[in-house]
């Protein structure tokens, strides 16, 4: 399931470099592209924009649910050359 950045984002910035997809856009509210998230699966043991929010806007977004097995594709089609997963 992809993460989603709530209205109550004070856009500080600090998901910005944690996300390894480069996932999250900045805007009036910052924004994270779904087709690019994947709860960080491959790289942390949980989502890294969560992690690091100082307002606990970043949440998964119950409408776009995946299994680790749709996570860990989509993780190796935006990055087709890393061979270093944590799977």
């Amino acid at each position: 399931m992809a993460i989603i950045i709530t209205d109550e984002c004070i856009a500080c910035g600090v998901c910005i470099p944690e996300c390894p997809n480069n996932a999250i856009a900045e805007g009036d509210v910052y924004i994270i592209d779904p087709e690019l998230c994947t709860e960080c699966y491959g790289f942390y043991d949980s989502p890294q924009c969560a992690s690091v929010c100082p307002v606990d806007c970043c949440i998964p977004d119950e409408n776009r649910k995946e299994t680790k097995e749709q996570l860990e594709a989509k993780a190796k089609k935006i990055h087709p050359d890393k061979t270093d997963f944590k799977f």
